[in-house]
């Protein structure tokens, strides 16, 4: 091998070495706190307090002994609660940061809640910092308080390992609105500028047990207006706002058949709502579409499900059920709280860019105005394995 051939090696390997990604400026795992929970509150001052709720490493690794937290740990140690204050959110995480020895981390944050207090002075800017810090994964799920929410990540779940990951599960079950950190963004950025974010409430220990030794659990909806919350609604009217927002997953209806004594339990398995936008004469009207297709689980009539003229009879009234979920949200939503959190701003202005342009402006006066005809139609599909009612004498069965 030449001289100029083992020199050109050498440049090679050397240029490569150089060019090597390096370890300079990694950052160790027990340098970090890691953050599960956030909770946002307003102070009688105005400042801002920040409950970050963090995962305390040797209560979950692999063999390791259990530590005990202290103030606001969970049951075996597995978290712990500390707060900061400040003018701003960010404020508050350098207040936070000084009462730690460990680098903050937010790239496990499952869920940010806020206080009551916090909802109704505006979530807006703290929206805007959590959107352009690059650890918070913007898949977060966001939720409101009823009372701080410093309270509700505090509390010791009997089951899971931290109260954030109680919130998360909870938001992933879909029973009532699933709302993340993008969808909120999206909402007050649409022509409606309204949201809507679920709404917890701590549930009473049972006896015996500890104050702190239970969970919070979505029972509400929180109703926001330019980024302000203006009021809530019950879980009854939430199953209405799911119709109207395409969103529902889970239900189940209960009826009861004219003439029949017992009730007829139906759960939804798909559902689908289409929207069909009308501008006619000045007038603004929206047809809503809906459709569900059920299964029987629990039949406690006479009847014998296998006769389809039962079968007729209960998705009669499956629809009207369905239809007076969705009535008495509008009632309530529409023409009492003049909230477009159904998104109609934004169907229409697809439809009717031109017109829609004219009123963009008096929305909120025109949204209690419009006219809304909600049209129905529930299938039952499977009426049950045992379609005749179980535990009853056969000549006692209506066929």
């Amino acid at each position: 091998m030449s001289i100029v051939q083992k020199a050109a090696k050498i440049l090679f390997v050397s240029v490569h070495l150089i060019l090597l990604s390096g370890c300079w400026d990694r950052t160790e795992v027990n340098d970090l706190a890691l953050i599960v929970g956030l909770g946002i509150d307003q102070k009688k001052d105005g400042k801002i307090m920040l409950t970050a709720e963090l995962i305390v490493p040797q209560a979950v690794g692999g063999g390791g002994q259990m530590m005990g937290g202290g103030g606001g740990s969970g049951v075996s140690g597995q978290t712990v609660v500390r707060s900061g204050t400040g003018t701003t959110v960010a404020d508050a995480i350098s207040n936070l940061q000084e009462k730690l020895s460990r680098r903050v981390f937010w790239g496990h944050t499952k869920v940010v809640v806020f206080g009551e207090k916090a909802a109704k002075a505006g979530i807006r800017q703290h929206l805007d910092f959590l959107s352009r810090n690059p650890q918070i994964r913007l898949r977060s799920n966001v939720l409101v308080s009823k009372g701080t929410a410093k309270s509700v990540l505090e509390l010791l779940p009997p089951i899971e390992q931290s109260s954030a990951e109680v919130l998360r599960e909870l938001s992933e079950s879909q029973l009532l609105l699933r709302v993340t950190i993008k969808e909120a963004m999206q909402m007050l950025s649409s022509d409606a500028d309204v949201a809507a974010l679920p709404m917890v409430k701590i549930l009473p220990p049972e006896k015996g047990k500890k104050d702190l030794q239970t969970i919070a659990f979505i029972q509400r909806t929180a109703i926001f207006k330019k980024d302000k919350m203006i009021g809530d609604i019950d879980d009854k009217l939430t199953r209405g706002v799911l119709w109207l927002r395409n969103e529902i997953k889970r239900a189940n209806v209960t009826v009861t058949l004219k003439g029949e004594k017992g009730n007829i339990t139906a759960t939804l398995i798909r559902a689908h709502t289409e929207f069909i936008p009308k501008y006619e004469k000045g007038k603004w009207k929206m047809i809503v579409k809906v459709t569900a297709e059920d299964d029987i689980i629990l039949n406690g009539t006479k009847l014998d499900l296998l006769n389809p003229k039962y079968t007729k009879m209960i998705e009669k009234e499956l629809e009207n059920e369905t239809n007076k979920r969705i009535r008495a949200a509008l009632k309530t939503v529409q023409k009492e709280m003049k909230a477009d959190i159904f998104d109609f701003a934004d169907i229409f202005h697809r439809k009717y860019p031109r017109e829609w342009n004219q009123v963009k402006n008096r929305w909120e006066q025109i949204f209690p105005t419009v006219e809304v005809i909600v049209e129905t139609k529930a299938y039952v599909r499977r009426p049950g394995v045992n379609t005749a009612p179980q535990g009853l004498p056969e000549q006692e069965v209506k066929q």
